[in-house]
């Protein structure tokens, strides 16, 4: 698994979210989950109701048969959400003929001894996806089921309990075609058809509907418990945080490369340019010359400390010795560590006897001094030159970056307007001339009853027009879906135009402009042919 190409948001979720997660992708790739699962189980549906019809004896082993395989149904379906969430989708063709070629490691045991296994929809993810060898495949099932044991359970015994109710339905719907009259003779026919002598067609017809009930259950089953494993693996291996620092990294390579590649080349030349090695040889050279003195102090100080304690008392030497030794070999008695500190390298002074005998290394040691300065100088103006330009590029990215400080003070919200009400007070029959009356009032400062009076004679031309009643309480949705039925396309457009005019002033206080006041009075005017 790539986790780079997953193609969902991957975070920490609860086990209800993992759920609905996995539900969604088998919402989002519904044809070619169902039409996998179709080609997988339709082809073993019918032949086995076949023999059984062919017999006239075996449907509930048919039956069985089908509840038995449902494992390889649910593998295909797997396969088509695991390449989905992988970035890699792939048709019901492809995801059948996958199935041939597709790993069987950790699968036959689920057409064996482990059908019964209420945990197949999250440990099969861990057998077919993430190839483990079998020694290590019981570990992985334990640790992936250490925190989704009770969720999983829980998941399938709802969809058992889902298909059981389906089944019950599709039962009980036979019965809703009877008369109601006859309710109690058909319950009674149909109780003595399955208890006495039940007909081979209704056995088959049983099965399928079982089967259809598996079918609808069936791929929610396989999404949801995939989304129960990609949960657990991202608990357990932080492929949310991995991914956040893999595009952290990938911003940081792509913003910042120039000045890293500049950063490292620096920090590479730097230790090349210092004469580092020079002191640090003249140091052990220090340490190796004062070795021997400390050592004789320690022999002169352990000597005076015996002679202080024994006195002229009669001492086993060798015993003592032997004390001694396991003392210092015990390791809480005798801590040890590594200590390095770096020393000023002392000046040489002029009366200082030069460093070699050789003329020539005597004669070139000022050049190599001098160099060595130049070089320092440069180096330490590079680092100058590169701190100002770390400067320039903050200063310029300062838009950026500084609302993440929270330094400055918020802006001030600017306060939202204050909410104007208006008491539209229309008359109860509408004037004759209703675009010359809107005029009036739009020039007379109320421009709300304008807009409502145009609106109101509007409604009463498509009521005229498609001889609809519409209630008072009629919304502007409700009044737009009955100016559909006008015949012109034209009328149909201008009243579109005067509901959304009217709703951008009856509820977001946006009031148009006196042009397009006039013209949309003089449009509704033409078009619904109102007096002047």
């Amino acid at each position: 698994m790539r986790i780079e190409q997953l193609d969902v948001v991957l975070r920490e979720r609860s086990h209800w979210q993992a759920m609905e997660l996995g539900t969604a992708l088998v919402r989002r790739r519904a044809r070619v989950v169902w039409g996998t699962w179709l080609m997988a189980s339709l082809p073993v549906l019918v032949l086995v109701n076949a023999l059984a019809l062919w017999r006239d004896t075996g449907f509930f082993a048919a039956a069985l048969v089908m509840w038995w395989c449902k494992p390889l149904f649910e593998r295909a379906v797997l396969y088509v959400l695991s390449r989905d969430v992988f970035g890699e989708p792939v048709g019901v063709t492809q995801a059948v003929g996958a199935q041939w070629r597709w790993t069987t490691q950790g699968f036959w045991g689920y057409l064996g001894w482990r059908r019964p296994s209420l945990l197949r929809s999250v440990c099969l993810p861990v057998n077919l996806l993430e190839g483990a060898p079998p020694a290590q495949r019981a570990q992985r099932r334990r640790a992936v089921l250490a925190g989704v044991l009770g969720p999983v359970l829980v998941l399938a015994l709802l969809c058992l309990v889902f298909e059981l109710v389906l089944l019950t339905g599709a039962l009980t719907a036979v019965f809703l075609f009877m008369p109601l009259e006859l309710l109690s003779d058909s319950w009674r026919a149909a109780w003595e058809l399955v208890s006495e002598d039940t007909p081979g067609w209704a056995k088959a017809a049983l099965n399928v509907l079982y089967w259809l009930a598996a079918s609808v259950i069936g791929p929610f089953h396989v999404g949801a418990g995939f989304g129960l494993y990609l949960n657990r693996r991202t608990q357990m291996e932080a492929w949310d945080v991995e991914l956040g620092l893999r595009r952290l990294r990938a911003r940081l390579l792509q913003q910042s490369g120039p000045l890293l590649a500049l950063l490292l080349g620096v920090a590479t030349a730097t230790p090349l340019l210092l004469p580092l090695p020079l002191a640090a040889q003249e140091q052990q050279q220090e340490q190796a010359t004062a070795e021997p003195e400390t050592q004789a102090r320690d022999a002169d100080d352990a000597g005076q400390t015996a002679a202080e304690i024994f006195g002229d008392t009669a001492v086993d030497t060798a015993g003592f010795r032997q004390a001694v030794q396991r003392g210092f070999e015990d390791p809480l008695q005798r801590p040890t560590r590594t200590v390095t500190r770096w020393v000023p390298r002392e000046q040489a002074t002029e009366d200082d006897p030069p460093a070699s005998d050789n003329p020539l290394a005597a004669q070139l040691q000022p050049l190599f001094a001098a160099l060595a300065a130049l070089i320092a100088m440069g180096a330490e103006w590079g680092l100058w030159l590169l701190l100002g330009v770390l400067l320039l590029v903050l200063a310029w990215t300062a838009r950026r970056w500084m609302p993440w400080l929270r330094w400055g003070r918020k802006a001030a919200r600017s306060a939202p307007p204050a909410l104007r009400e208006d008491s539209i007070e229309l008359p109860a029959t509408l004037p004759p001339d209703v675009a010359t009356r809107a005029r009036a009032l739009w020039a007379g400062g109320q421009p709300r009853q304008a807009l409502a009076l145009l609106y109101r004679a509007s409604v009463r031309t498509v009521q005229e027009r498609t001889t609809l009643a519409l209630p008072p309480g009629t919304t502007e949705a409700q009044a737009l879906r009955a100016s559909r039925r006008m015949p012109e396309a034209r009328d149909r457009e201008v009243f579109a135009t005067m509901v959304r005019v009217w709703q951008y002033a009856a509820y977001g206080n946006q009031l148009p402009t006196e042009d397009a006041f006039l013209q949309l009075a003089e449009a509704l005017q033409a078009q619904y042919r109102w007096q002047a």
